[in-house]
């Protein structure tokens, strides 16, 4: 009788020296298949490539690799069509492919395993995971990008105040308002290239930890599976997550600044700002308020942050105490990378398709910047440009607005007579440099507020992405 049909063990592929069954409740608390399998894709093209190798160097027979490359087909089939049963005894994504693979062709799918562990084949798969997933959050957040310039440019004329510390600072442009939130975004999309530049390095052939003594050809199996270059240590190739952490810090940041942006779309939706609308498909009611719409998308993108900021500390925490190589502490890093992943491409999704349906209303943003002396420094240049010296100019515009103050208006309605109180310098022509418009048409050097400067920079904006798009296709 085969041995192996009456082992207690049997279904597991390292069990051969074990002399009981795993406990169903450790069973349940090693397994990883419930979250892993969704690098199925990954697992099937590593190992093809793992496969087409093996072949080549003369390892397998070429009847073998025909083998497998039918199998994997028909799984591939299977999962995508539901019809593929996943086991939680056979722990995780990489053997229950595996075991399905054996069934199907026999001693070729056995032989798929030869000169790898199971520690290189997750490491490659984790990487293939994350590669794919950047790509993907590359476009999406490509699509969130555009739909901000498109909003900046419908707006690049529309004045609005521009806050310190919440309050009323100088006049700015709600298109060049949110051409900041852009800049943000396109560091984010800067740190993402940097992390995937990282993460494509080919780990299989580390094996378990010490590489392999049959004439594998690693070089060969990058250049299949499309990576840049291979791991050069082995034991660093097994137990290295640092890319993964790496992905999570950018995640974080970019989700601080939707956070951030996310913020000033509730600030401005309240009624004291009534500054935008969002529409309604991205609100939600109350169940007892009825004249209530609430911005429940941006409020849970704040929260989510701290989701992304969590799996951040997580993986920190579980990669700081490790030793090399390879410890099953690492099967802890998929589901905090996954949903980060699923995070950040579901709120990159939304966002972009809010952000393109956002109404302005530049009237309540005209009546803010008549309530916050919004062009006080335009007076101290003024007469800094007359010659005195700006703190003094300084001291004499804190007056003015002392006495707008007394008097319930705004700088521009004060007289003449009453400005020329404050300094002689003061002439007819200090009413142009009052006026909103005088203030913004102002500063007209590169990145500043003049609404043709922040067109130029919408157009600096697109050609950049034009190029990047240009250079991701070819």
């Amino acid at each position: 009788m085969n041995p192996e049909m009456t082992s207690p063990t049997s279904q597991y592929t390292w069990a051969s020296n074990f002399s009981e069954p795993m406990d169903d409740l450790v069973k349940r608390y090693t397994a990883s298949v419930g979250f892993d399998q969704r690098m199925w894709r990954q697992d099937i093209r590593g190992s093809l490539a793992h496969a087409r190798m093996l072949a080549r160097q003369g390892i397998i027979s070429t009847q073998d690799l025909s083998d497998i490359q039918r199998g994997m087909a028909q799984i591939a089939g299977e999962i995508e069509s539901g019809a593929f049963v996943w086991s939680l005894g056979f722990e995780d994504v990489h053997l229950n492919i595996e075991k399905r693979l054996t069934a199907l062709v026999g001693d070729a799918g056995k032989r798929l395993h030869t000169g790898r562990s199971r520690n290189d084949q997750v490491a490659t798969d984790i990487r293939l995971y994350l590669r794919d997933a950047i790509d993907d959050i590359q476009i999406l957040l490509g699509q969130f990008q555009a739909a901000l310039l498109d909003l900046a440019e419908r707006e690049a004329d529309t004045p609005m105040p521009g806050f310190t510390h919440l309050q009323v600072a100088q006049p700015t442009t709600f298109g060049h308002h949110v051409l900041a939130w852009y800049e943000m975004t396109r560091r984010d999309a800067e740190r993402l290239a940097d992390v995937r530049k990282r993460t494509n390095r080919l780990p299989l052939g580390a094996a378990a930890l010490a590489g392999t003594t049959y004439p594998i050809d690693r070089e060969f199996v990058a250049a299949e599976l499309g990576f840049d270059e291979v791991c050069e240590n082995s034991l660093d190739a097994v137990s290295d997550r640092d890319f993964a952490i790496e992905f999570c810090s950018a995640a974080a940041l970019l989700m601080m600044h939707v956070s951030r942006m996310s913020e000033e779309l509730v600030l401005w939706m309240n009624p004291r700002f009534a500054f935008v609308k969002i529409p309604d498909r991205f609100l939600t009611g109350s169940s007892i308020m009825p004249q209530k719409k609430n911005p429940d998308v941006p409020e849970l993108a704040r929260g989510k942050t701290g989701r992304v900021y969590g799996h951040l500390a997580a993986l920190l925490t579980l990669m700081k105490g490790q030793p090399l190589a390879y410890n099953k502490d690492n099967q802890e890093d998929k589901e905090p990378l996954f949903d980060t992943v699923d995070t950040l491409t579901d709120t990159l999704r939304i966002f972009a398709a809010m952000i393109s349906g956002i109404i302005v209303r530049p009237e309540a943003m005209s009546d803010a910047l008549r309530q916050g002396f919004a062009t006080a420094t335009d007076l101290a240049d003024y007469l800094a440009r007359k010659g005195l010296p700006f703190r003094d100019a300084h001291r004499v515009v804190g007056q003015a607005v002392r006495r707008a103050e007394e008097l319930g208006v705004d700088l521009p309605q004060l007289s003449l007579s009453e400005l020329r109180s404050f300094s002689p310098l003061i002439e007819e022509d200090v009413f142009s440099a009052l006026t909103i418009e005088g203030s913004l048409a102002a500063r007209k050097h590169a990145g500043g507020t003049a609404p043709e400067q922040v067109r130029a920079a919408i157009a600096r904006s697109r050609g950049r992405c034009q190029r990047i798009a240009s250079e991701d296709r070819g």
